[in-house]
C-alpha cells in the first residue's frame, strides 16, 4: 500500500505548489482602525492567450466531507488558471498536491483558519474537506475553453493522520 503522512500547511512548504491564504504577519488597519488587511496575499495567474470571454470568477463549492485514513487515485490540474479555494467554516480540510504525476504527493492539512491559492498548472487532488459543511468560496478561471486535466494513478494512495 502507497501511504503519505499528512503535514502542517505553512508557507514555506506549500510555496512550490501556492500561496497560504491566513491572517498573520503584516498588515494595515482600516475601517476607521477596526479591521486588519492582509494586503495582496496570493498571485492570481489567468492565461490571456485561451481567448476571449476567459476571465477570473468566483464559485460557491459544496463537497461530500471525507475522514482520514483517506484513499485517491485521481489528481487533476488546471493549465489556464490559478485556483484558489477559501473555506466558508473554520473546519480543517486536506490538500494533496504533487510536483508532477510522477512524483509522490504530499498532504498538508488545513489548520481551519486556511485557504490556498493553488498555482497555475500544479497537480492537485480534488477537494477534501474533512467535517460538514464543505462549503467553499473558489476564485478560478471561467470560460469556454478547456482548463482541466486528470491523471489517475496506478495503484492508490492512502493519506494517514
Amino acid at each position: 500500500m502507497q501511504t503519505i503522512q499528512t503535514e502542517p500547511l505553512t508557507a514555506a512548504a506549500f510555496a512550490p505548489f501556492g500561496d497560504v491564504l491566513e491572517a498573520n504577519g503584516e498588515f494595515r488597519l482600516i475601517n476607521d482602525g477596526m479591521c486588519q488587511r492582509h494586503h495582496d496575499r496570493a498571485q492570481l495567474d489567468f492565461a490571456a492567450e485561451v481567448g476571449p470571454g476567459n476571465r477570473p470568477g468566483i464559485s460557491i463549492f459544496n463537497a461530500v466531507p471525507r475522514a482520514l485514513p483517506y484513499r485517491f487515485d485521481l489528481i487533476e490540474r488546471h493549465p489556464e488558471g490559478s485556483q484558489a479555494f477559501l473555506p466558508m467554516t473554520e473546519h480543517p480540510f486536506l490538500v494533496i498536491v504533487a510536483e508532477d504525476c510522477a512524483a509522490k504527493p504530499r498532504a498538508f492539512l488545513t489548520n481551519g483558519a486556511q485557504g490556498i491559492n493553488l498555482h497555475r498548472g500544479t497537480w492537485h487532488g480534488v477537494l477534501t474537506p474533512l467535517q460538514a459543511p464543505g462549503l467553499f468560496a473558489v476564485v478560478d478561471r471561467i470560460g469556454a475553453s478547456p482548463n482541466l486535466e486528470e491523471y489517475r494513478y496506478t495503484q492508490p494512495w492512502t493519506v494517514l493522520a
